[in-house]
């Protein structure tokens, strides 16, 4: 997350740390130091506030994370406005790689579970990304097509996104965030989830994240 404009604007500088979905909610309650800010899907992110893992008044939506589909850069975009389009372009590909569920991978879970193991899909060949994520896995050459969050598209240069997966699926994980129950400086978190949710603010977009109004 691009936060150059923050530390101009309040001279404070923010340190963003990255945990995999499987371990994010055990670093957040032991990691130290602790971290200030949260950014969870909105179960895991309720089931915390309920352990009174938050400062109370701090949980606030965030924005919509969509699965996509993708191909290799400068591959033909074909036309998925529909579960029946998709499902054909899905079964005429060579291999659609995914992120492996195992892992605890909450958009591996949304993926198989909102579209792999949907009868529609019957046939499509999906392997799972043994290092990585499926937009890695694509990215390194394996396969011709991933379904992955449109966030972790983005940043491969050498894939595409087609386009967010029909809405019928409903294939995305809501976001939201809050001020850690064990944050060391929480008027200056609550003072920079007020900066990331400023009308004006265009950085989620650009990350694939499609924003609540």
């Amino acid at each position: 997350m691009h936060n150059s404009g923050y530390t101009k604007e309040t001279g404070k500088k923010v340190a963003v740390s990255l945990v995999g979905m499987g371990g994010i909610v055990k670093a957040i309650k032991t990691a130290d130091p602790p971290a200030d800010v949260i950014m969870l899907p909105f179960e895991l992110m309720s089931t915390l506030s309920l352990d009174g893992g938050v400062v109370p008044g701090s949980f606030m939506p965030l924005g919509r994370s969509e699965m996509g589909l993708a191909v290799r850069a400068g591959a033909p975009h074909p036309d998925i406005s529909t579960v029946e389009k998709l499902a054909n372009v899905l079964r005429g590909a060579k291999a659609v790689m995914r992120s492996n569920p195992a892992g605890g991978s909450m958009v591996a879970r949304v993926i198989e579970d909102k579209v792999i193991k949907r009868p529609e899909f019957a046939g499509v060949i999906s392997p799972v990304s043994t290092q990585g994520e499926g937009g890695q896995a694509l990215a390194r050459g394996e396969g011709d097509m991933a379904i992955q969050a449109i966030c972790e598209i983005f940043p491969y240069k050498q894939i595409e996104l087609v386009a967010p997966l029909p809405r019928e699926l409903a294939a995305w994980i809501d976001m939201s965030t809050a001020v850690s129950a064990r944050a060391m400086h929480r008027s200056d978190a609550l003072a920079f989830i007020k900066y990331l949710l400023r009308p004006e603010a265009t950085v989620w977009k650009t990350k694939g994240l499609e924003r609540f109004n």
